[in-house]
């Protein structure tokens, strides 16, 4: 517990014009600045770094690129392989379990230890391993690494511990499963096949035991040679030889009888009695054409043969679809009897499987489902009836049914709001389900004790927005809404217009939602907004539609000018703003150019809506001179306020959404007034503007297979390099948000003029406009090396010009010897402020060589394999520093002058992040009042009052008034987010309005009046006074205000080699914190208010940007992220959620009792009982068989997982845990040898009441009579 103690008087610095604290001072963790502070602050900090820990908890969504499946027929888990190393094992619904092994490697095949607790993977880097699930965190036990062969096949025989391995140079190797030793005994390829036979067999495709005899082994090679090899004598019994080759092998219960699938579409019944040829061939899916020839047919992958008691057999297979047939959908045959039913799937099929009874394979098999592991999907279909439905699956598996574009993570939701979710997106399910109950029913789920209602929410690229459940770490889904249908339907038009109708117009951005007053915001890509309210009835509503211009002619550019050491007293009259502009005639360009109208088209007429949450207004950006308009960057709503709040590159907008006015629509430039820190100069009319529509709807190619990135491109191009030289050299570099025009900067003749590509850009998220647009290598603006100031001390300022009055015009700059440090000239300094944005180029980041990405610019180039310049700002030998080989690649003229330098300039202004809230807009106020706070990509923080009636009639009838206040703050980097504290340490929460059917029947006696519900900062500030905290974090560095008087408590560099991607407040352990998420990997914890370091984790190096669009933080200490395009990944940072999740975890393992094999009859079992007396131990031991080569295979005594290390070092549960599971296991042996001493005692009474039998029968009897 720490206090932190801030006195009155004396503490500020003597001049107005100082500053309130700098990097050098305030740069350390926990350092106060210099700040006065109206009154004793005293903060008592609880959390600690022991409170924090990080690990994974629960992965949800179907498996990514899926490659194996395995059924465990006694226990009723279900294990799915992934091309990534992955494992997914499913039991019962809470039954989710997830292991990855450590190469990475794809898994080839999966095979359960029946009712055993363990699982053996083969993956692609022939390496097999075991897998413990007697414990709730699997981990590997053995590994076995072959080094010259690799592994094609696996089989694992029922009650064995001796696996068969087939190879690709055709040999079969025994694995002791136990010790995971190779056996001496191998079964050579050239010994299998005859010695006549002069080609090589080809890899091994299948391998099983007799059902007659289980010491006989069948080995189906690829050629289509099939050896039945006898393991006692180790010689064949018989060998066949088909001209096809053979995918798969299946056996009759019988062991008389088995039968082949192979690639000409055939399927081949084989019977022991004559093996010369088949006993029957058939092309299920093969017709007799006009000249009599067999139709060519598509290989039989695999294929199944299943008995019954009550009916004909099943024979199931994937593929054998005749060639002709082109566009079919993959499909699952089914043949029972004479009977062909064709299941198609809307997936390829990687594996099926069929679901017995028994495990005995020489038993009647009584198949009753059927799993088919598809590419993107997983179904079951019911064998029982006759129209084979599906079940309807409890896994969240369809997550991925519209590639994901955002994500939300809501912790402790008010409880009612689940429910009532539920309700209303029961209605719209899907019905002709299987009316059975899930097949894939094993393991134990218990609701933990530490479950509190949580819903995650995801934007899809169609449009549509689902509603998840996520408490208790399981995941089902509640609710589905589709934006689409406030629109028209697109029509394709003509010309450049038809490239922008593309195939997801709709896509989903971000979105926007309290859950207590139940509003919910969405944005599109197309720059749209909807605004929803939520209902319980459904209704006739007439959706309003608002059309939006943001100014995007403010094109103005950071410049030095004469008076750069007095930025506040540009004339205002540079600043003008502008509002509206002329529209262009449709009519100026041949082909038309499209001008004040909307990317979509809004339902004009009366709709009916059903119960769930109904559009009421929806917000369009229009087309401008046309372009199309900059996407959407950030968005806060308030019910309270009935204030709507967005920016994108070019300004801000407001709007009140209960009057459905615009109140506020300005350019980022215009918001400053003549509180502008920067001087800025105007640029050049355009010269030969070219239009960017072509890449207006560009977006989301990250979220979709390669297969799909040619119909959905990226967003809109960052770099591109006209072919055009003349155009080229007149434009310059300009804001990847800013569109597109070339000038050049005429009003500095230092400036010479250099090629440079236009940059362009838009985005979906508040933070990543440019990272994954970049298609061409970037160019330069070379700027005189004599302007060059030192960044660090123009970032690290809290510059507030409303802290003194504005027409005195001093800078809030420490003045020194040679003049304020804003002019401070010197080799290898950049002129001006640099944008450090992630919506912005990155500029002088050092690369180092650690784990992930140590910059943006490291980030895009392995994105997209560019090459970027960057000017580094730490090399002072040079002026500037060029990869001499990149510069000849790329073709990139320099300037000869020698005081040129080169570097990345960023010249527009983006809107970052919004928070509305009660706050002090102007030093002076006594009283909070409504505030915007509004976050730019130049690290500038602005506060903007607000004047709201408070009566609610006056509020529908009078206006809100906005007007900028000039409060200037200043962050490095681009703003990511705003939170507010009270003076003890407490998150105030914003205000809203409590939630009220708005189609609820009316009631006389009770007239509707809205209810508000407001956390001032005031409230609870009775020995505080007036006041409050302002928590603002950016791309680099985060900063504690208090407020009203703006100073600057704490400050602390979270970043200098990464920027953070991702920064939220959240509450963990009755506290609250600041949680980030870097480029790097590393995941970080900050106390508030102090900015004291709790928790820094190298977690998770940034692979792909879909992870930095979908990271998020929730309260409790919870997270999320889209591991891939398929799966959502969950972690918690939290201490005491890490110790309770064997809790919260699913059972995959359940004591139950091996089913008894089928009684054979005491005659049967005594003359002919041959399965019984194999006994592998002494074929395959050390002793029979002698050791194997130590060169074909390494053993790898399996290493505990980090998870595993997590759990065992977690005290007294880990302890437990083990205890718990050390009793079970030896709770099951004890079981098992009771249950064999009880057959032994059976066995034993049957044989001595079979004695006195024969003893009463012959006692009377002479010896002749026998």
């Amino acid at each position: 517990m720490k206090k932190f103690r801030k006195v009155l008087d004396g503490l500020t610095t003597s001049s107005p014009g100082g500053t309130i604290g700098s990097p050098s001072c305030g740069s350390a963790a926990g350092t106060p600045t210099a700040a006065p502070t109206p009154k004793e602050i005293d903060i008592q900090e609880t959390l600690v770094s022991e409170n924090f820990q990080l690990c994974k908890t629960v992965r949800h969504g179907f498996p990514y690129q899926p490659t194996a499946l395995a059924f465990d027929p006694v226990q009723k888990i279900l294990a799915i392989g992934s091309r990534s190393g992955g494992v997914r094992i499913l039991g019962r619904p809470g039954v989710d379990c997830y292991c990855q092994h450590e190469s990475g490697a794809a898994v080839l095949q999966l095979q359960f230890l029946i009712n055993e607790g363990a699982l053996v993977t083969a993956c692609a880097d022939d390496t097999l391993h075991l897998w413990n699930l007697r414990q709730r965190r699997p981990a590997v036990l053995h590994s076995l690494k072959f080094n010259r062969e690799r592994i094609t096949f696996c089989h694992l025989p029922f009650q064995s511990k001796w696996l068969y391995v087939g190879t690709e140079r055709g040999n079969t190797h025994i694995v002791n499963i136990e010790s995971f030793i190779l056996s001496g005994y191998v079964i050579m390829w050239n010994k299998a096949i005859e010695l006549a036979t002069k080609t090589h067999p080809g890899p091994v495709v299948h391998l099983s035991d007799s059902p007659k005899d289980e010491g006989k082994l069948l080995i189906g090679f690829e050629s289509g040679t099939i050896v039945q090899w006898d393991l006692r004598v180790k010689k064949a019994d018989f060998r066949i030889y088909y001209d096809e080759a053979i995918h798969s092998v299946s056996w009759h219960h019988e062991g008389k009888q088995f039968m082949c699938s192979h690639s000409d579409g055939s399927l081949t019944l084989w019977n022991l009695r004559n093996t010369t040829k088949p006993f029957q061939v058939t092309f299920p899916h093969g017709k007799i054409q006009k000249d009599g020839r067999k139709e060519s047919c598509k290989p039989i992958l695999k294929v199944e043969y299943k008995t019954s008691r009550n009916s004909e057999p099943f024979v199931i297979f994937s593929g054998g679809l005749s060639y002709d047939k082109a566009g079919r959908r993959p499909t699952l045959t089914i043949m029972h009897g004479k009977a062909i039913t064709v299941l198609e799937m809307d997936y390829p099929i990687v594996e099926f499987m069929a679901l017995c009874e028994t495990p005995y394979n020489n038993e009647v098999q009584e198949p009753y489902a059927v799993v088919v592991l598809l590419e993107k999907d997983l179904i079951v279909v019911d064998l029982t009836q006759s129209n084979f439905p599906v079940f309807e699956n409890p896994y969240p598996m369809d997550i991925h049914e519209s590639p994901v574009t955002c994500t939300a993570y809501f912790a402790e939701c008010p409880p009612d709001i689940i429910p009532i979710l539920y309700s209303i997106g029961a209605k719209h399910k899907k019905t002709g389900y299987s009316q059975k109950e899930w097949p894939i029913s094993g393991g134990t789920w218990t609701l933990g004790s530490h479950t509190y209602p949580e819903i995650i929410i995801t934007g899809h690229a169609d449009g549509s927005i689902k509603f998840w459940d996520a408490s208790a770490i399981t995941l089902q889904m509640l609710y589905k809404l589709k934006t689409s249908k406030v629109f028209e339907k697109p029509k394709p038009g003509e010309g450049r217009a038809a490239d922008l109708v593309e195939d997801d117009p709709f896509a989903i951005q971000m979105v926007s939602w309290c859950p207590k007053s139940r509003i919910f915001c969405v944005v599109g890509i197309s720059a749209h907004i909807i605004l929803y309210r939520f209902s319980k009835y459904d209704a006739n509503t007439q959706i309003v539609s608002l059309e939006v211009r943001l100014p995007c002619e403010s094109e103005d550019v950071i410049s030095p000018s004469e008076n750069e050491n007095n930025p506040s007293l540009s004339e205002p009259g540079s600043h003008s703003p502008h509002h509206q502009h002329p529209a262009s005639p449709s009519s100026g360009t041949p082909e038309g150019v499209k001008d004040s109208i909307p990317h979509l088209k809004v339902k004009d007429r009366t709709v009916r809506v059903p119960p769930g949450y109904q559009a009421e207004l929806v917000i369009q950006l229009l087309w401008t001179d046309g372009e199309p308009p900059q996407q959407i960057t950030s968005l806060d709503i308030n019910s309270a306020y009935g204030l709507l709040a967005f920016g994108n590159c070019n300004g801000l907008a407001v709007v009140d959404y209960l009057q459905k006015t615009v109140l506020l629509c300005m350019s980022t430039l215009d918001l400053y007034g003549a509180a502008d820190p920067y001087q800025r100069l105007t640029r050049s009319p355009r010269r030969n503007r070219q239009s960017t529509s072509e890449f207006c709807m560009r977006g989301l190619s990250n979220f979709y297979s390669d297969s799909k990135k040619r119909i959905r491109t990226s967003y809109q191009s960052l770099t591109e390099l006209s072919d055009n030289q003349q155009s080229v050299d007149m434009e310059r570099s300009k804001s990847p948000t800013s569109v597109h025009y070339p000038t050049s900067l005429h009003n500095d003749p230092r400036v010479l003029p250099e090629p440079v590509a236009s940059l362009r850009a838009s985005h979906c998220s508040p933070v990543f406009y440019l990272l994954d647009n970049v298609k061409g290598p970037g160019r330069k603006l070379s700027l005189p090396t004599d302007l060059k100031t030192d960044l660090d001390h123009v970032n690290g300022h809290c510059t507030s010009p409303t802290s003194q009055p504005c027409s005195a015009g001093k800078p809030r700059v420490p003045m020194g010897p040679e003049g304020p440090r804003l002019t401070r000239r010197g080799p290898g300094r950049p002129p001006f402020r640099k944008a450090q944005s992630a919506a912005c180029m990155e500029i002088s980041l050092p690369v180092s060589h650690t784990e992930g990405y140590a910059s943006r610019r490291a980030m895009l180039q392995q994105l997209h394999g560019v090459t970027m310049y960057s000017h580094d700002e730490h090399h002072t030998t040079a002026p500037y520093c060029w990869n001499e080989r990149e510069s000849r690649e790329n073709s990139f003229s320099r300037s000869r002058s020698s005081s040129v330098s080169s570097i990345d300039r960023d010249t527009k202004e983006a809107i970052t992040t919004l928070q509305l809230g009660e706050s002090f807009g102007r030093k002076g106020d006594a009283l909070p009042t409504p505030c915007l706070w509004v976050g730019t990509s130049l690290g500038v923080v602005l506060l903007i009052p607000m004047s709201i009636p408070t009566d609610q009639e006056e509020r529908m009838e009078e206006p809100v008034t906005i007007g900028p206040s000039g409060t200037v703050m200043m962050l490095k980097g681009s703003v990511l987010r705003f939170a507010f504290l009270d003076c003890m340490g407490a998150l105030i929460q914003s205000p809203y309005e409590v939630w009220r059917d708005p189609n609820a029947p009316e009631d006389p006696d009770r007239p509707r009046r809205r209810k508000l519900v407001n956390f001032s900062p005031s409230s609870s500030q009775d020995t505080c006074g007036e006041g409050h905290l302002a928590v603002v974090c950016s791309e680099r560095q985060a900063k504690v205000f208090l407020m009203p008087s703006q100073s600057c408590l704490f400050v602390h560099n979270i970043t200098e080699s990464s920027f953070v991607l991702r920064a939220d407040v959240v509450s963990v352990c009755n506290s609250v914190c600041l949680a980030c998420f870097c480029a790097n990997g590393h995941v970080m914890t900050l106390s508030l208010p102090s900015l004291r370091p709790l928790i820094d984790v190298n977690y998770l190096p940034l692979t792909d940007m879909r992870i930095a669009r979908t990271f998020c933080f929730t309260n409790g200490g919870q997270a999320l992220y889209l591991s891939s395009p398929t799966e959502i990944q969950r972690i918690t940072y939290s201490q005491e959620m890490c110790d309770n999740l064997q809790e919260m975890l699913g059972e995959l393992f359940t004591p139950i009792e091996t089913p008894e094999a089928q009684n054979r009859g005491f005659l049967k079992g005594f003359f002919g009982g041959n399965t019984h007396t194999f006994d592998r131990e002494e074929l395959f031991g050390e002793a029979a068989a002698g050791k194997a080569s130590r060169s074909l295979a390494q053993h790898i005594p399996g290493q505990v997982g980090v998870e595993g290390m997590k759990v065992a070092a977690s005290g007294v549960v880990g302890d437990l845990a083990r205890a718990r599971i050390a009793l079970d296991e030896r709770g099951q042996r004890l079981g098992e040898l009771e249950d064999r001493t009880a057959m032994m005692m059976t066995s034993a009474e049957t044989f001595s009441k079979h004695a006195h039998e024969l003893m009463l029968k012959c006692k009377d009897k002479k010896w002749y009579q026998f």
